[in-house]
């Protein structure tokens, strides 16, 4: 049997702009995406408002998969609902430049230095509230 984990992040009113930020910046792929309005019977609850918010997405970055959506309202998530993605490249210059790009009006928790478990690896939130490892793995001796 087959698993795979594949993070869902959560955002409030932000996801079409933050899908058009991690195109460029870690290279993702809108495999799919529907909005509140494609919805065939949208619930009345659902305001005009949320018709352009996207209710559910799928980017594939590399070999891996993320999913996101707008909170229904574009409220902010309960607790708990957001995630931490660790980003892993055999390439230190490749680490940098993802690190980099994802700083770009976030906040580096870390910056990027080498460790002693990786030559390449630093802790960032980028401007959405979504936090970011980016690991660079080494060869196992």
């Amino acid at each position: 049997m087959t698993v795979t984990l594949t993070p869902y992040i959560t955002l409030e009113g932000r996801t079409k702009e933050a899908i058009r930020f991690y195109e460029q910046a870690i290279g993702a792929e809108v495999l799919f995406l529907s909005t509140y309005g494609d919805m065939p019977d949208m619930p009345n609850t659902f305001t005009d408002e949320m018709k352009d918010l996207v209710a559910h997405a799928k980017l594939r970055v590399g070999a891996s998969e993320l999913m996101f959506s707008d909170s229904p309202g574009g409220a902010a998530p309960a607790g708990g609902k957001r995630v931490t993605i660790c980003i892993t490249t055999k390439d230190i210059a490749q680490s940098r430049r993802i690190f980099d790009a994802l700083s770009e009006g976030g906040n580096v928790n870390l910056p990027f230095n080498e460790e002693s478990f990786s030559p390449g690896f630093g802790d960032v939130t980028d401007k959405f509230g979504v936090t970011f490892q980016i690991y660079t793995e080494t060869e196992q001796r």
